[in-house]
Protein backbone atom coordinates (compact mmCIF):
# COMPACT_ATOMS: atom_id res chain seq x y z
CA UNK A 1 0.00 0.00 0.00
CA UNK A 2 1.00 3.28 -0.94
CA UNK A 3 2.14 5.84 1.81
CA UNK A 4 -0.02 8.72 2.05
CA UNK A 5 2.05 12.37 1.83
CA UNK A 6 1.91 13.99 4.93
CA UNK A 7 2.01 18.43 4.68
CA UNK A 8 4.43 19.46 7.41
CA UNK A 9 3.58 22.83 8.76
CA UNK A 10 6.12 25.06 9.51
CA UNK A 11 4.96 28.48 10.90
CA UNK A 12 6.30 31.94 9.40
CA UNK A 13 9.50 32.76 11.52
CA UNK A 14 10.18 29.50 12.64
CA UNK A 15 12.71 26.56 11.33
CA UNK A 16 11.26 23.73 12.72
CA UNK A 17 7.45 22.21 14.00
CA UNK A 18 7.32 21.59 17.83
CA UNK A 19 4.11 20.49 18.59
CA UNK A 20 1.90 17.82 20.29
CA UNK A 21 -1.52 15.57 18.99
CA UNK A 22 -4.10 13.15 20.75
CA UNK A 23 -5.81 10.03 19.32
CA UNK A 24 -7.25 9.39 16.91
CA UNK A 25 -5.85 12.03 14.88
CA UNK A 26 -5.65 12.62 10.87
CA UNK A 27 -1.95 12.24 11.19
CA UNK A 28 -1.95 8.41 12.19
CA UNK A 29 -2.24 6.47 8.91
CA UNK A 30 0.76 4.76 7.13
CA UNK A 31 2.33 8.09 5.80
CA UNK A 32 5.79 9.84 5.12
CA UNK A 33 6.82 13.59 4.77
CA UNK A 34 10.08 15.06 3.84
CA UNK A 35 11.06 16.18 6.89
CA UNK A 36 13.28 14.59 9.75
CA UNK A 37 11.12 13.77 13.00
CA UNK A 38 11.75 12.96 16.40
CA UNK A 39 8.31 11.26 17.68
CA UNK A 40 8.09 10.43 21.67
CA UNK A 41 4.99 8.96 23.06
CA UNK A 42 3.74 9.76 26.08
CA UNK A 43 0.52 7.40 26.46
CA UNK A 44 -1.31 4.38 25.08
CA UNK A 45 0.66 1.46 23.75
CA UNK A 46 0.36 -0.31 20.49
CA UNK A 47 1.58 -1.24 17.50
CA UNK A 48 4.07 0.90 15.32
CA UNK A 49 5.09 0.78 11.31
CA UNK A 50 8.68 2.41 10.69
CA UNK A 51 9.79 1.88 6.40
CA UNK A 52 9.73 -2.90 6.81
CA UNK A 53 10.23 -2.61 10.41
CA UNK A 54 6.77 -3.86 12.59
CA UNK A 55 7.21 -3.32 16.68
CA UNK A 56 5.42 -3.21 19.72
CA UNK A 57 5.01 0.78 21.63
CA UNK A 58 4.73 1.90 24.97
CA UNK A 59 4.71 5.20 26.51
CA UNK A 60 8.32 6.70 26.63
CA UNK A 61 9.04 5.12 23.22
CA UNK A 62 11.72 7.50 21.48
CA UNK A 63 11.98 7.34 17.48
CA UNK A 64 13.71 9.56 14.80
CA UNK A 65 13.16 9.05 11.06
CA UNK A 66 14.77 10.64 8.27
CA UNK A 67 13.11 12.33 5.06
CA UNK A 68 10.47 10.12 3.05
CA UNK A 69 10.58 7.56 5.12
CA UNK A 70 6.80 5.36 5.68
CA UNK A 71 5.64 5.15 9.48
CA UNK A 72 2.72 5.10 11.78
CA UNK A 73 2.23 4.16 15.55
CA UNK A 74 -2.05 2.42 16.32
CA UNK A 75 -2.69 2.56 19.91
CA UNK A 76 -4.73 -0.22 21.23
CA UNK A 77 -7.58 1.74 22.96
CA UNK A 78 -11.49 1.25 23.47
CA UNK A 79 -13.78 2.21 20.75
CA UNK A 80 -14.73 5.87 20.84
CA UNK A 81 -11.79 6.20 23.56
CA UNK A 82 -10.17 9.93 22.83
CA UNK A 83 -6.74 9.99 23.97
CA UNK A 84 -6.11 14.09 24.42
CA UNK A 85 -1.84 13.87 24.05
CA UNK A 86 -0.62 10.77 23.02
CA UNK A 87 2.65 12.13 20.77
CA UNK A 88 4.87 14.80 21.41
CA UNK A 89 6.48 15.61 17.86
CA UNK A 90 9.74 17.31 16.21
CA UNK A 91 9.82 18.02 12.15
CA UNK A 92 12.52 20.11 10.44
CA UNK A 93 13.26 20.24 7.48
CA UNK A 94 16.46 19.24 5.51
CA UNK A 95 17.41 22.39 4.26
CA UNK A 96 17.60 23.71 7.34
CA UNK A 97 20.10 21.30 9.22
CA UNK A 98 22.23 21.29 5.88
CA UNK A 99 22.21 25.56 6.33
CA UNK A 100 22.60 25.34 10.09
CA UNK A 101 25.74 22.54 9.60
CA UNK A 102 26.92 24.93 6.98
CA UNK A 103 27.08 27.80 9.13
CA UNK A 104 28.01 25.83 12.11
CA UNK A 105 31.31 23.57 12.04
CA UNK A 106 30.19 21.83 15.64
CA UNK A 107 26.62 20.67 13.94
CA UNK A 108 29.28 17.90 11.99
CA UNK A 109 29.10 15.64 14.91
CA UNK A 110 25.54 15.36 14.50
CA UNK A 111 25.85 14.47 10.42
CA UNK A 112 26.05 10.31 11.45
CA UNK A 113 22.52 10.58 13.25
CA UNK A 114 21.16 12.09 10.31
CA UNK A 115 22.30 9.43 8.04
CA UNK A 116 21.34 6.75 10.13
CA UNK A 117 17.77 8.14 10.72
CA UNK A 118 17.03 7.61 7.42
CA UNK A 119 16.22 4.04 8.43
CA UNK A 120 14.80 4.92 11.36
CA UNK A 121 16.20 4.97 15.04
CA UNK A 122 14.96 3.79 18.35
CA UNK A 123 16.62 5.50 21.47
CA UNK A 124 17.10 3.63 24.64
CA UNK A 125 15.10 4.38 27.74
CA UNK A 126 17.61 6.62 29.31
CA UNK A 127 18.14 8.64 26.44
CA UNK A 128 14.05 9.04 26.15
CA UNK A 129 13.93 10.10 30.07
CA UNK A 130 16.22 13.06 28.89
CA UNK A 131 14.76 14.34 26.18
CA UNK A 132 11.02 13.81 27.47
CA UNK A 133 11.20 17.36 29.62
CA UNK A 134 13.07 19.00 27.16
CA UNK A 135 10.24 18.61 24.33
CA UNK A 136 7.52 19.59 26.93
CA UNK A 137 9.40 22.80 26.75
CA UNK A 138 10.27 23.31 23.26
CA UNK A 139 6.44 22.79 22.27
CA UNK A 140 5.99 26.33 24.47
CA UNK A 141 9.29 27.64 23.75
CA UNK A 142 9.70 30.85 21.84
CA UNK A 143 13.06 32.61 20.06
CA UNK A 144 16.67 32.16 20.68
CA UNK A 145 15.44 29.36 24.11
CA UNK A 146 13.69 27.23 21.15
CA UNK A 147 16.95 27.50 18.86
CA UNK A 148 18.77 26.26 22.31
CA UNK A 149 16.30 23.64 23.91
CA UNK A 150 16.18 21.87 19.65
CA UNK A 151 19.61 21.48 19.17
CA UNK A 152 19.88 20.44 23.15
CA UNK A 153 18.07 17.58 21.95
CA UNK A 154 19.97 17.04 19.22
CA UNK A 155 23.28 16.35 21.11
CA UNK A 156 21.21 13.96 23.24
CA UNK A 157 20.02 11.93 20.14
CA UNK A 158 24.22 12.13 18.76
CA UNK A 159 25.66 11.28 21.86
CA UNK A 160 22.99 8.28 22.47
CA UNK A 161 24.19 4.94 23.02
CA UNK A 162 23.18 1.61 21.31
CA UNK A 163 20.23 3.63 19.24
CA UNK A 164 18.37 0.62 17.31
CA UNK A 165 18.11 1.04 13.21
CA UNK A 166 14.72 -0.20 12.09
CA UNK A 167 14.46 -0.15 8.38
CA UNK A 168 16.53 -2.45 6.46
CA UNK A 169 18.38 -0.90 4.23
CA UNK A 170 16.30 -3.02 0.89
CA UNK A 171 13.46 -1.19 2.16
CA UNK A 172 15.18 2.47 1.63
CA UNK A 173 16.46 1.84 -1.25
CA UNK A 174 13.30 0.54 -2.83
CA UNK A 175 11.78 3.96 -1.14
CA UNK A 176 14.19 5.81 -3.04
CA UNK A 177 12.92 4.39 -6.36
CA UNK A 178 9.54 5.31 -5.29
CA UNK A 179 10.05 8.34 -4.71
CA UNK A 180 11.21 9.04 -8.17
CA UNK A 181 8.24 7.95 -9.61
CA UNK A 182 6.01 10.37 -11.52
CA UNK A 183 3.12 10.49 -9.52
CA UNK A 184 5.06 11.38 -6.26
CA UNK A 185 7.01 14.23 -7.49
CA UNK A 186 3.42 15.50 -9.17
CA UNK A 187 2.22 14.77 -5.13
CA UNK A 188 5.16 16.76 -4.13
CA UNK A 189 4.64 19.70 -6.23
CA UNK A 190 1.07 19.86 -4.93
CA UNK A 191 2.47 20.18 -1.68
CA UNK A 192 4.93 22.71 -2.12
CA UNK A 193 2.80 25.08 -3.99
CA UNK A 194 -0.18 24.03 -1.82
CA UNK A 195 -1.74 27.64 -0.96
CA UNK A 196 -1.65 28.35 -5.17
CA UNK A 197 -3.95 27.17 -7.78
CA UNK A 198 -2.04 24.21 -9.10
CA UNK A 199 -3.77 22.95 -12.27
CA UNK A 200 -4.35 19.06 -13.43
CA UNK A 201 -2.58 20.05 -16.57
CA UNK A 202 0.32 21.27 -14.81
CA UNK A 203 0.60 18.21 -13.35
CA UNK A 204 -0.45 16.03 -15.88
CA UNK A 205 2.64 18.00 -17.43
CA UNK A 206 5.18 16.47 -14.80
CA UNK A 207 3.93 13.18 -15.36
CA UNK A 208 4.40 13.46 -18.78
CA UNK A 209 0.32 12.10 -19.53
CA UNK A 210 -2.24 13.50 -20.89
CA UNK A 211 -4.62 15.57 -18.32
CA UNK A 212 -7.22 12.90 -19.13
CA UNK A 213 -4.46 9.86 -18.08
CA UNK A 214 -3.23 11.64 -15.30
CA UNK A 215 -7.17 12.44 -13.68
CA UNK A 216 -7.52 8.39 -13.66
CA UNK A 217 -4.32 7.78 -12.46
CA UNK A 218 -4.28 10.18 -10.13
CA UNK A 219 -7.56 9.08 -8.75
CA UNK A 220 -6.41 5.51 -8.54
CA UNK A 221 -3.37 6.48 -6.54
CA UNK A 222 -5.23 8.73 -4.00
CA UNK A 223 -8.91 7.77 -4.38
CA UNK A 224 -10.11 11.02 -4.72
CA UNK A 225 -9.97 13.58 -7.40
CA UNK A 226 -7.61 16.64 -7.27
CA UNK A 227 -9.73 18.86 -6.16
CA UNK A 228 -11.20 17.33 -3.08
CA UNK A 229 -7.65 16.05 -2.68
CA UNK A 230 -6.15 19.73 -2.05
CA UNK A 231 -8.95 20.92 -0.22
CA UNK A 232 -8.09 17.83 2.09
CA UNK A 233 -4.51 18.71 2.68
CA UNK A 234 -5.55 22.46 3.34
CA UNK A 235 -8.38 21.60 5.69
CA UNK A 236 -5.91 19.08 7.28
CA UNK A 237 -3.28 22.19 7.44
CA UNK A 238 -6.04 23.89 9.08
CA UNK A 239 -6.31 21.75 12.24
CA UNK A 240 -2.87 22.05 12.78
CA UNK A 241 -2.85 25.64 12.77
CA UNK A 242 -5.77 25.57 15.37
CA UNK A 243 -4.17 23.67 17.45
CA UNK A 244 -0.50 25.30 17.54
CA UNK A 245 -1.86 28.64 17.80
CA UNK A 246 -5.00 28.94 19.70
CA UNK A 247 -4.60 32.99 19.23
CA UNK A 248 -4.87 32.73 15.56
CA UNK A 249 -8.25 33.97 14.24
CA UNK A 250 -10.04 31.51 12.15
CA UNK A 251 -10.92 34.07 9.34
CA UNK A 252 -6.46 34.33 9.38
CA UNK A 253 -6.01 30.63 9.09
CA UNK A 254 -9.09 30.21 6.36
CA UNK A 255 -6.61 32.58 4.26
CA UNK A 256 -3.37 30.70 5.27
CA UNK A 257 -4.17 27.56 4.14
CA UNK A 258 -5.34 29.05 0.83
CA UNK A 259 -9.18 29.20 0.71
CA UNK A 260 -10.14 32.47 -1.04
CA UNK A 261 -13.50 33.28 0.93
CA UNK A 262 -14.74 32.30 4.71
CA UNK A 263 -17.70 30.66 3.84
CA UNK A 264 -15.76 28.42 1.65
CA UNK A 265 -13.59 27.37 4.15
CA UNK A 266 -16.39 26.66 6.79
CA UNK A 267 -18.33 24.35 4.25
CA UNK A 268 -15.47 22.48 3.58
CA UNK A 269 -14.01 22.31 7.29
CA UNK A 270 -17.60 21.00 8.36
CA UNK A 271 -18.63 18.30 5.51
CA UNK A 272 -14.21 17.37 6.29
CA UNK A 273 -14.21 17.28 10.43
CA UNK A 274 -18.49 17.03 11.15
CA UNK A 275 -17.82 19.96 13.27
CA UNK A 276 -16.54 23.94 12.64
CA UNK A 277 -13.75 25.13 13.14
CA UNK A 278 -14.11 26.85 16.12
CA UNK A 279 -15.65 23.53 17.73
CA UNK A 280 -12.89 22.12 16.73
CA UNK A 281 -9.96 23.46 18.43
CA UNK A 282 -12.66 24.04 21.70
CA UNK A 283 -13.34 20.05 21.63
CA UNK A 284 -9.29 19.46 21.92
CA UNK A 285 -8.81 22.05 24.11
CA UNK A 286 -11.57 21.00 26.64
CA UNK A 287 -9.55 17.33 26.44
CA UNK A 288 -6.44 19.15 27.49
CA UNK A 289 -8.44 20.84 30.11
CA UNK A 290 -9.44 17.28 31.50
CA UNK A 291 -6.38 15.78 31.13
CA UNK A 292 -4.76 17.86 33.17
CA UNK A 293 -7.48 18.30 35.80
CA UNK A 294 -6.97 14.27 35.92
Amino acid sequence: MQPDLELVHIRKGESFAAWQHGYPFRTVRWHFHPEYEIHLVVATSGKFYIGDHVGEFAPGQLIMTGPNLPQNWISDISPGQIVPCRTKVIQFPESFIEAARAAFPELESARHLLERSRRGLLFDDDTSRAVMPLMGKLIDARGVRRLGLFFQILDLLATAPKAQTLASLSFVMDMQRAEESDMNRALGHLRENLLDAVSETELADLTGQSQSAFSRSFKRHTGTTLVRYRNQMRIDLACHMLLSDPDAKVADICFDVGFSNLSNFNRHFLKLKKMSPSEFRATFAANQTIRMAS
